[in-house]
């Protein structure tokens, strides 16, 4: 990881994110609202359109360019190979591309997919070396290989577990929303207890983020809350904050048979915030607490 040339500092930027109607793109846009930012919807702005991307970073000119746009549905990814790796490698090539052109700063969002395969169960380091077990966190790979090859003042971010309140009202939503819908449909919930994780705020994530952009940093950065917990851990904490009595029991990745495989332990070291002195971020449980109260509001 090194520093750039161009010192970004305290100064309004122009900031365009891609991904603008997403849950982590909500909690940049109020996070960094003293800045210029615009944050195109897929719609508006379809990052596998290099027409498009190109028109919108030369029209535009930002200072920062932020990725959040992605082919997250891991199952599907699995059918899907070419969709998957067109969104989640190529165009990120081509994001960096058009960065290097105008001298932005790309910051680029990855995943704890990228390991899994791993033989260890100690929290994975940025150093580590990635070991995928699916189709999704192959892509994600490759985008990260790619954004790092192509522009050397890109910021490859790994997080895991997302969750944020853009999704309180939505259908389905994330996972938090999605095991309080299901609880008070009355439904009998089994989540898997042999996968352990980060879940993580986007909201604190986002505030992270923004402070990274004004060091001008590049490599790679894992940035997720503290601790770890498996998802059943993490669902019976949800009905605990909650308050809902949830019919729910554990079980098992070979009982819980996916298209993907998921990483079986995949908790993210936080070693280079740390050699910046930024690794505050606080435990999963708070973040998960103070996330619930905003949503209930």
């Amino acid at each position: 990881m090194h520093s750039g040339e161009k010192g970004l500092c305290d100064d309004v930027m122009r900031i365009l994110i891609t991904g603008g109607n997403g849950q982590l793109a909500f909690d940049l846009k109020r996070t960094l609202m003293h800045h210029e930012v615009r944050a195109p919807s897929r719609q508006e702005l379809d990052i596998c359109n290099p027409m498009q991307t190109a028109e919108a970073m030369r029209s535009f000119r930002p200072d920062v360019l932020i990725n959040t746009a992605a082919f997250h549905r891991v199952d599907d990814c699995e059918e899907q190979v070419e969709p998957a790796f067109a969104t989640n490698a190529l165009a990120v090539r081509h994001l960096a591309q058009l960065c290097q052109e105008q001298d932005a700063l790309l910051v680029h969002f990855s995943t704890d997919y990228v390991f899994g395969g791993q033989a260890a169960r100690a929290p994975l380091t940025e150093d580590d070396p990635p070991a995928p077990l699916s189709v999704y966190g192959a892509s994600k790979l490759a985008g990260e290989y790619l954004a790092l090859l192509c522009w050397r003042r890109s910021l490859v971010i790994r997080t895991c577990g997302l969750y944020g309140i853009a999704d309180a009202g939505g259908k389905g939503g994330n996972f938090v929303q999605t095991m309080l819908r299901k609880a008070r449909e009355g439904a009998a919930l089994r989540v898997v207890d042999d996968q352990v994780c980060t879940p993580t705020s986007t909201k604190d994530l986002a505030q992270k983020v923004a402070w990274l952009i004004t060091q001008d940093l590049a490599g790679i950065v894992h940035i997720t809350n503290a601790g770890s917990c498996t998802w059943y851990e993490f669902a019976k904490a949800i009905f605990a904050c909650a308050g809902i009595d949830a019919d729910i029991s554990p079980t098992t990745s070979l009982e819980y048979v996916t298209p993907a495989v998921r990483p079986p332990y995949s908790v993210l070291d936080r070693m280079r915030l740390a050699a910046l002195g930024q690794d505050d971020l606080r435990p999963w449980q708070a973040a998960l607490a103070s996330y619930l109260e905003e949503a209930n509001r």
